[in-house]
């Protein structure tokens, strides 16, 4: 948990600035893309979750100061989150961005606007390194996030890089809602906006920003690179409704230099003098009507670290500093972060010990503004431990991990990664705090004063923030068993409820490879990273219990691993210097392979338990043996970019081979003969991941899966013809960043698909389709389909605006029974808005009505299924929606 949460995956994947190409940016102006050759048809799909509550650290929470209820989370790769009251739940915010735009996905900082709740924005942008090949972005809703625009910036952010449970860099004026401040990282400042996000500019007279580097010798740019400006905070009582608040305060990544102020509402600024040094600010965090400034100091960024720390208040009408740390620095082994205030009653705050990982972290309070504290938790005689709180996790169990630690430590812990800690600004009885796991809460804070023990829960529901690395759904047993990255994995045996326990005897860290025996599908092994290992782990019982096996000499990490078809052998090729080995039986010894390289990629045939596959570089391996020796077969394929390749259940030597780099050979590829030679698929562009499922109605061949980009569109897709034709599955709302590690069907459940993200956990899809063709036919062993009536909707929808244009988009979907074999779009625009261009759909305006008929490419739709078009238009004074759209 103490490593940096990497796109797992994307480090080796080649990607270039060239992927930032295709579809327009969302508030930005630009050029419309062009119509791919073929547009893809598509398919009516549900997605939802498959529940594991958690799993990844959030480090921000914010609650509006206007509106009781209204709660986001931010999450340093999954995107935010808004929080349900009446369902207790959390709701998805990002899952539109797109593969192109996957940065996007880490959210630096999160405002919400105390003089228009329906506002909120997010700060977005994983890495400032090369890692990232994008830019950040400032992303604006007036909806609480369900629509958003974007302002892109002329620099990267940093969601997922250290520091990034420090801020909150982005604020709102809560006087003035135009204007908002955002710390920008990499030497770039403090930036202001004075349009509600819609453009930047640099505060030239902010001159300090920041010098702060975690570990100046890191090449990697990922520890190197300075964390700029931390946090800005209000002091709302210097404005009036209307006028720029005059007074604030400004957190900066400089140990001698660490808080600013201006009282002229931005225009100058000025080191508060007597300040702490040799500390950073994590937060800084105002009790306006007691005139208190509250900063949280560590001695490093974090998240993880941090060895040293102070608490201090400042006096804003006098300027004194009074040192107020709960703990003396000599006694601390930890930094201080998570401060909050509680708004009901002034005085009472409350800071976590965020670094503290053993035995626990620790929650200080404090109800006289810091002249005395209290804990959650101290000693009695040591190791044993009195605690304020009792911890809840029925909910979510895994949260113990299984342990059974000696006092001190206790399971499950209070936390650890505690940056992010509120008191609700309406209710003094209930707070929230992230982990690196979890939020957890408590609605009896008040509690704590009385000494009353009160009761401390996940509040996490809806929340998925996993890593998924590999997934398999064996045909009997648990429908679907993951392989996760930080917590893992699973075993699936209701996709709408938390498991009880993550895979144990052994934890691992991260699961990176999963596999199961076609035939004997209760015999599992997986591999993965674990300090010190054992490595590699096998089931008997479909994964529900494990027992660790041997590992050669020289693994130092899980990578990939297989199962034969009968469960008798396994080939293990594991990070490190030992090579791919072989296994009769469950890994208590294992021999060498000859004829395949370190570092290959192994998979099983799914007939015949002694046949094996690797591939690496480009070169395709075979085994006949059980995985003793490997020859080379087919070459030529992809020698860049990660590849992944299965084969097929039930068919021997059929084999499917994803991947590439935008720059180089990037496709799907077909083997029928045990990899001796393999056929590029016609029609995909690119695909990085494949997999099967259940056939469909009456077809012979098992359906294929695959993230990948058909007919110049980025998706998840699904064909039923043995790669003939595809329709896409998900939609532009679903579309979860990055979906490449892996994916697999149901081969239990026709249309089911499995979708591995890299933050936002395990999504399934399950389709409203009663046939089983795709491209608009049938499959190639399914009868004609009878014809039926032919009926169609259209919905329109704004993607993108900017100062008098905007971007649309309108998807035609078949609600009938039998395929559309054209279609035809009317609206009236309401308010003069004019067409400039259009692509998919031929389109033509008249005065305010217009007209859309399909091209020559996508006029055929399969029932449930759809088409979308765009187009870019103009608008002036107001841009309402059409009140309803005409489709036959």
């Amino acid at each position: 948990m103490r490593r940096p949460r990497l796109l797992a995956g994307l480090a080796g994947l080649a990607l270039t600035a060239g992927l930032l190409a295709g579809a327009l940016p969302a508030g930005a102006a630009g050029t419309a893309p062009a119509a791919p050759a073929q547009a893809p048809a598509s398919a009516a799909y549900t997605w939802k979750n498959v529940r594991i509550d958690g799993g990844g650290f959030v480090p921000g929470l914010v609650f509006n100061r206007s509106e009781k209820d209204l709660l986001y989370a931010r999450t340093d790769i999954g995107g935010a989150y808004r929080w349900d009251q009446a369902a207790s739940s959390w709701i998805p915010l990002l899952d539109h961005v797109g593969w192109d735009d996957w940065g996007h996905t880490g959210v630096v900082s999160l405002a919400s606007d105390a003089a228009d709740p329906d506002k909120v924005y997010a700060a977005v942008g994983t890495y400032t390194n090369d890692w990232d090949p994008g830019t950040g972005a400032v992303l604006r809703s007036a909806d609480r996030g369900a629509t958003w625009l974007r302002a892109d910036l002329p620099f990267k952010l940093g969601g997922n890089m250290p520091g990034r449970g420090m801020g909150e860099r982005l604020a709102v004026d809560p006087h003035d809602n135009r204007i908002l401040y955002l710390g920008a990282p990499s030497g770039n400042g403090l930036w202001r906006s004075t349009d509600s996000g819609a453009t930047w500019a640099k505060v030239t007279s902010f001159t300090n920003p920041g010098d702060y580097r975690q570990d100046p010798t890191d090449t990697s740019g990922y520890n190197s690179d300075e964390q700029g400006i931390v946090w800005v905070t209000f002091d709302e009582s210097t404005g009036t409704a209307g006028t720029a608040t005059k007074t604030l305060y400004v957190g900066v990544g400089d140990k001698e230099n660490a808080v600013y102020r201006s009282t002229d509402a931005g225009a100058t600024w000025t080191r508060l003098a007597g300040q702490p040094t040799g500390y950073l600010a994590h937060k800084g965090v105002l009790d306006a009507e007691n005139g208190h400034l509250y900063l949280a100091y560590s001695d490093t960024a974090g998240p993880y670290d941090g060895g040293k720390g102070k608490v201090y208040r400042y006096a804003t009408a006098t300027g004194a500093w009074t040192d107020i740390s709960p703990v003396a620095e000599a006694d601390t082994h930890h930094g201080f972060s998570g401060l909050t205030v509680d708004r009901q009653r002034p005085g009472t705050l409350m800071v976590s010990a965020y670094s503290s990982w053993w035995p626990d972290t620790q929650i200080f309070r404090s109800t006289d503004s810091g002249a005395t504290w209290t804990k959650a938790w101290d000693y009695t005689s040591y190791p044993n431990r009195s605690n304020r709180y009792t911890m809840d996790v029925s909910s979510v169990p895994w949260l113990t991990w299984g342990g059974n630690p000696a006092p001190p430590e206790q399971t499950p812990k209070l936390g650890w990664m505690t940056e992010a800690l509120e008191i609700d600004p309406f209710d003094s009885d209930r707070m929230l705090y992230g982990t690196g796991a979890t939020v957890y809460g408590t609605t009896e804070l008040t509690r704590w004063d009385a000494g009353t023990n009160f009761t401390i829960r996940p509040m996490v529901k809806g929340l998925e923030e996993t890593a998924v690395l590999d997934l398999v759904a064996p045909p009997s047993g648990a429908p679907l068993i993951s392989a996760l990255g930080d917590v893992g994995g699973f075993r699936h045996t209701d996709l709408s409820a938390v498991p009880p326990m993550m895979f144990t005897s052994p934890n691992f860290t991260s699961t990176t490879s999963l596999d199961y025996a076609e035939t004997e599908p209760d015999v599992l092994v997986r591999s993965g990273h674990l300090d010190g290992g054992p490595r590699v782990a096998f089931s008997t019982d479909n994964g529900a219990h494990w027992f660790a096996g041997k590992e050669p000499a020289g693994v130092t990490g899980g990578g990939t691993v297989a199962a034969a078809a009968d469960g008798g052998r396994f080939v293990w090729s594991p990070e490190g210097t030992a090579g791919v080995h072989a296994a009769t039986g469950y890994g208590t010894s294992w021999t060498a392979a000859t004829g395949i390289p370190a570092g290959a990629v192994v998979e099983s045939d799914r007939v015949d338990p002694k046949t094996f596959y690797g591939f690496k570089d480009g070169t395709f391996y075979a085994s006949a043996d059980g995985g003793l020796t490997f020859t080379a077969r087919a070459t030529g394929l992809p020698a860049e970019g990660d590849v992944r390749f299965k084969a097929v259940p039930g068919k021997k030597g059929d084999i499917w081979l994803a991947g590439g780099a935008p720059d180089a050979a990037y496709g799907l590829w077909h083997s029928t003969d045990g990899g001796a030679t393999f056929t590029k698929v016609p029609g995909v562009d690119q695909a990085d991941a494949i997999g099967f499922g259940k056939a469909a109605p009456n077809a012979a061949y098992p359906a294929l899966y695959s993230s990948a980009k058909i007919g110049g569109v980025r998706g998840v897709f699904r064909s039923t013809d043995a790669g003939t034709t595809w329709v896409r599955v998900n939609d532009d709302a679903h579309q979860w960043g990055w979906t490449g590690a892996t994916i697999t069907g149901d081969p239990r459940v026709y249309g089911r698909v499995y979708v591995a993200t890299n933050g936002r956990g395990i999504l399934y899809g399950d389709t409203g389709e009663t046939g089983g063709g795709d491209g608009g036919g049938p499959g190639p062993t399914d009868p004609p389909t009878p014809p039926g009536p032919a009926a169609c909707t259209a919905a329109y929808a704004v993607q993108s605006q900017w100062g008098g244009g905007f971007t649309g988009q309108v998807t035609v979907r078949n609600t009938g029974t039998a395929p559309l074999t054209g279609w035809k779009v009317t609206w009236e625009y309401p308010a003069g808005q004019r067409i400039t261009q259009a692509w998919n759909a031929a389109v033509t305006q008249t005065g305010t009505a217009v007209t859309a008929t399909h091209l020559s490419y996508n006029g055929t739709v399969p029932a449930g299924g759809s088409a979308t078009f765009g187009f870019n238009a103009s608008w002036t004074g107001a841009n309402p929606p059409p009140a309803a759209l005409t489709c036959g």
